[in-house]
């Protein structure tokens, strides 16, 4: 079996340090975010919704468990992938099933944050896709 998901790579240490504070800063917000709903993780949704409790249950572990793996840099590959996976089934809850624009102006719900934090597992947490946009891995030399 190949594990090379999570090998550790070493960039340098200006980008290693960028890239330290925006896992700090965004597992902070996911905790804050997770917070509400692992008080009731099998119900935070409400009794009316259709999502069942144990998807409910994944998406509360996810955000507040995956944002303390980020914060304290235990496993961040793979609380990223739980992130991920919570940010596109949110994505697509309010996109299509509710039908909320992308971006709302007058401060209603919208799906745009979502993809911001989509973004931010992809492009930030995952040091090859460094390599990919800047084709070199020694960055900010």
């Amino acid at each position: 079996m190949n594990f090379d998901i999570f090998k550790n790579e070493t960039l340098n240490i200006k980008a290693d340090i960028a890239i330290l504070i925006a896992r700090v800063i965004c597992g902070y917000a996911f905790i804050l975010h997770g917070w509400g709903k692992i008080q009731d993780p099998l119900h935070w949704m409400g009794p009316d919704s259709s999502v069942p409790s144990f998807f409910q249950f994944l998406a509360a572990l996810s955000e507040f468990g995956g944002g303390i793996a980020w914060v304290i840099g235990l496993l961040t590959r793979l609380a990223s992938f739980g992130i991920v996976c919570t940010m596109i089934v949110a994505a697509y809850f309010h996109s299509v099933i509710l039908g909320d624009s992308f971006i709302n102006l007058t401060g209603g719900r919208s799906y745009e944050l979502a993809g911001v934090f989509f973004y931010d597992c992809i492009g930030i947490f995952d040091r090859r896709s460094w390599k990919i946009l800047f084709g070199s891995k020694n960055l900010w030399k």
